[in-house]
């Protein structure tokens, strides 16, 4: 033998009794067992994240949901502020026009009072200076007898008057 091929044959011997002690020491079962914990910690890993994911779709349609919800709180509250200021100001309109209506009824009152009292103040002045010429027609055509009958008889019409 030459010294080739006796080294091969020392490797060879090296490389069964390497392998005898892989087998006795159990390192295949001890690799098979660290892949197999290794499957089930990503197996693990795998179902952790699974879940986390459903959780974050769970709380991603609960928010959804909550805000979806909130705008139609807010927009009912937006109707309802509409409403109720559509309501104040139908209100306001309402109050104005009732003022506006007893300011002018108040106001047209007052105009025919001022009319009348106008009225009676002509009528009152065209009486007082018809009297005054009829007095001085009278005293200028009649004699004092004739005057003493016309007092009497409007003192007499006046009495059965506010009689």
């Amino acid at each position: 033998m030459d010294l080739t091929s006796l080294a091969t044959v020392w490797a060879f011997v090296g490389l069964l009794i390497f392998l005898g002690l892989m087998v006795y020491l159990k390192v295949p079962g001890m690799l098979a067992k660290s892949l197999d914990d290794r499957a089930n910690k990503i197996s693990n890993e795998l179902a952790e994240a699974k879940r986390l994911r459903e959780e974050a779709q769970a709380l991603v349609a609960e928010f959804q949901r909550k805000r979806k919800d909130a705008e139609q709180e807010a927009a009912s509250i937006v109707a309802a502020a509409k409403r109720e200021a559509d309501a104040l100001t139908a209100e306001a309109k309402a109050k104005t026009e009732e003022y506006v209506a007893r300011r002018t009824a108040l106001s047209e009152q007052k105009i025919r009072q001022a009319e009348s009292d106008a009225i009676n103040a002509v009528r009152s002045a065209a009486v007082d200076l018809a009297i005054a010429a009829a007095e001085k027609v009278i005293a200028a055509k009649s004699d004092a007898s004739t005057q003493n009958e016309l007092f009497n008889s409007a003192l007499g019409e006046v009495r059965a008057r506010l009689n």
